[in-house]
């Protein structure tokens, strides 16, 4: 099933600037994930599987390295890239 998630991601207590970029660049390299990203969030479009287990691996990365963040996800079953 094809899918596309907007996804914004708001690091807690750091400079966040650097850690939003490594989240973008990470997931943009993710095989199956075309990524669009604007001054407000992230598109990601493909593969409803494929787009969950990439954003869990990077989310997780990022908590694990980046420490405390907030991910705020929106979610639909069609491919949105126009």
């Amino acid at each position: 099933m094809q899918a596309s998630v907007e996804i914004s991601m708001y690091p807690l207590g750091r400079e966040y600037v650097p850690d939003i970029r490594d989240f973008i660049e990470r997931i943009k390299k993710r095989d199956g994930v075309d990524a669009v990203v604007n001054g407000m969030s992230t598109q990601l479009f493909g593969e409803l599987g494929v787009l969950m287990q990439a954003l869990a691996d990077e989310m997780a990365y990022s908590f694990e390295t980046h420490g405390k963040a907030v991910f705020v996800l929106k979610v639909i079953n069609s491919h949105l890239k126009q």
